[in-house]
């Protein structure tokens, strides 16, 4: 009876004491020579193997679609059904646990999460997984702090100084509420003590703010938890908190920000960004993307959702600050919009720079300006931590920023007669995605699409044979990982996973017309004119968010160790639940590439 079972693996991880010692009763070991047979296809499995020592190959035909090493366990879906479905053949000399079938059953029926985690489709298990994490979204809220949330500007008048000129000082700075300093003391004036004095009927030119401010601050410091300043607020019945540090006043925290902060963080943000009087300010506001980003993913929030509102947080800042560089006849007769990643919605940390201008025809305004304008705006987005991009896809690259009649000739160019330049080049504008100026602009060349798609099958195959520029046979990361080099593997999950995904599915969605930039959106439309059947759907979904969020770990992480964000992930770094989801997620990109030659007419790779 062995004791060394080790239950910190998945899914044995989530079993109470008593469920580990069902495990202990009923486990014995076994040993398979190099080649044997451990199930083969509509026999009856007996056991759930859980391996020791050694790799299990999973073989669909003579193909091998999955890899079992050591603390990885196999095959609870044959179980449930009642006969294997692969062959599992040992890839070397292998030592593993058999768990009876009677006692993987029990241990199914007393906990959901057990039998999610061991034989549920890719959904079912990342449901699973969430569940086990729900908590986190409140720990993370508790532990941020006053100097996370957006704290209002400090203004300060002096106790002399007239209500008029006071309200004259509150309306300049957008503010309801005032610092009142007189003399030794410190006060607070604000919007309701302005409205007591006109009910009185007191010339306001003649009364003094000193007789109407409050003397009582209630201060807080700025790196008190964010819960600690809500639980001062009700105490003293205050709507705003003084943040001082160490007697040095940083600013005003009012309630409304604060109870914003805790149910969108994004909005501060927002207020803050459109706000911004400077390029320094947007800087600012950009740091507080990458942060906001980490303490979402620490709460527990969908991939999904975190890329909807980063890409809404980026559009503010790109518009934003292509309003400070660019001048009112440039703003009116241009559009500016973003591509890749940043305009599906699908970016997370910072990536390249990825944009273009639509300039509208016949406009007055000189190159010069228009070059002028630009180059500030790529320099600013540098300054912002937007690195340029390499292949010169930006604005301040005389290449993407064109007049309407020109782009459109150029993306025709693009459809005509269509290198592998062009292809990459028609890939990333079809993604385009407005965000400042005259939206019909980017609409106007975008139709040059459609217009030239609609029944070139030979052009849409060329197009859609991208989804191999990066092959998973041979000697390549799939085969390494399903070999269990689990600590010598380093993967790129754009080529291995997300790129395929992206631009299959945009092939498909530019053959049907589907305006939609974001992948998900895109999927939505194919399954609901019957190009897709659903569950398809749902495990592309399921796998794109899977494998985003596997880089947004890996990149928090290099991040937190001051590094630059390189894109890869460790599979020796992650849990055997992350590499059993990943093989889950990677099986997923095989059986959609071969959906994707197959409607193309591609040759099978």
């Amino acid at each position: 009876m062995p004791n060394a079972f080790d239950f910190t693996a998945s899914p044995f991880d989530c079993l109470d004491v008593t469920e580990q010692r069902m495990v202990r009763d009923s486990v014995d070991i076994a040993y398979f020579r190099e080649g044997e047979t451990l199930l083969a296809p509509g026999i009856e499995p007996l056991h759930l193997f859980v391996v020791i020592k050694g790799h299990v190959s999973q073989l669909d035909g003579h193909e091998a679609i999955a890899s079992y090493g050591p603390k990885d366990c196999f095959d609870g879906r044959a179980l449930v059904a009642g006969r294997a479905s692969s062959r599992f053949v040992a890839a070397e000399e292998v030592l593993a646990y058999q768990l009876a079938k009677a006692t993987v059953s029990d241990l199914i029926a007393r906990n959901a999460g057990f039998g999610a985690l061991l034989f549920s489709d890719l959904s079912s298990k990342l449901g699973a997984l969430s569940q086990r994490h729900g908590q986190r979204e409140m720990q993370a809220l508790a532990m941020s702090r006053v100097e996370d949330a957006f704290l209002r500007p400090a203004h300060v008048v002096e106790g002399a100084t007239s209500l008029v000129e006071t309200a004259r000082v509150m309306q300049a700075n957008h503010s309801s509420s005032l610092l009142v300093r007189d003399g030794e003391r410190l006060g607070i004036f604000t919007n309701t003590g302005l409205q007591r004095a006109v009910a009185e009927g007191r010339p306001l030119a003649d009364w003094p703010v000193r007789e109407l401010a409050t003397f009582s601050l209630v201060k807080i410091a700025p790196g008190a938890p964010l819960f600690d300043a809500l639980a001062l607020m009700i105490q003293h019945q205050v709507h705003r908190l003084v943040v001082s540090d160490e007697g040095r006043i940083v600013g005003l925290l009012e309630q409304l920000d604060l109870l914003s902060f805790l149910s969108n963080h994004s909005y501060l943000i927002t207020v803050q960004i459109v706000r911004a009087q400077d390029l320094e300010a947007l800087r600012k506001e950009a740091e507080k993307i990458t942060r906001f980003i980490a303490l979402l993913h620490r709460g527990g929030t969908r991939v999904g959702q975190i890329g909807r509102l980063v890409q809404a947080l980026n559009a503010k800042l790109f518009e934003r600050t292509w309003q400070l560089v660019a001048p009112p006849g440039l703003l009116a007769d241009s559009c500016l919009f973003v591509m890749g990643s940043e305009g599906r919605g699908e970016q997370l940390l910072k990536t390249d720079q990825d944009n273009g201008l639509v300039l509208r025809d016949g406009t007055t305004v000189s190159a010069d300006v228009v070059e002028d304008a630009c180059a500030r705006f790529s320099a600013a987005l540098r300054e912002f931590g937007y690195p340029d991009c390499p292949g010169g896809i930006m604005v301040s690259n005389p290449a993407w920023r064109r007049g309407a009649s020109d782009f459109a000739a150029v993306v025709r160019h693009w459809l005509r007669q269509p290198d592998a330049q062009g292809l990459m080049s028609l890939a990333i504008f079809i993604d385009a995605h407005a965000v400042a100026g005259d939206a019909a602009l980017l609409a106007g060349v975008r139709s040059q699409v459609d217009d030239l798609v609609a029944s070139d099958d030979a052009w849409l195959a060329r197009f859609a044979a991208a989804i191999d520029a990066f092959p998973d046979a041979g000697g390549g990361w799939w085969n390494r990982l399903l070999l269990g080099e689990h600590d010598k593997q380093v993967l790129d999950l754009k080529k291995a996973g997300i790129f395929p995904i992206v631009h299959g599915v945009r092939s498909l969605a530019l053959r049907d017309h589907v305006h939609a930039t974001g992948t998900v959106a895109r999927l939505d439309a194919l399954v609901a004119v019957g190009r897709l059947p659903q569950d398809l759907a749902n495990d592309l979904v399921d796998s794109l968010h899977f494998m985003m969020g596997l880089k947004l770990q890996a990149g928090l992480a290099e991040l937190d160790a001051g590094h630059a964000v390189s894109g890869a992930i460790s599979t020796g770094r992650m849990s055997s639940l992350e590499r059993d989801l990943l093989k889950d997620a990677l099986a997923v990109v095989k059986r959609f590439k071969v959906l994707v030659r197959h409607q193309f007419h591609l040759e099978t790779a």
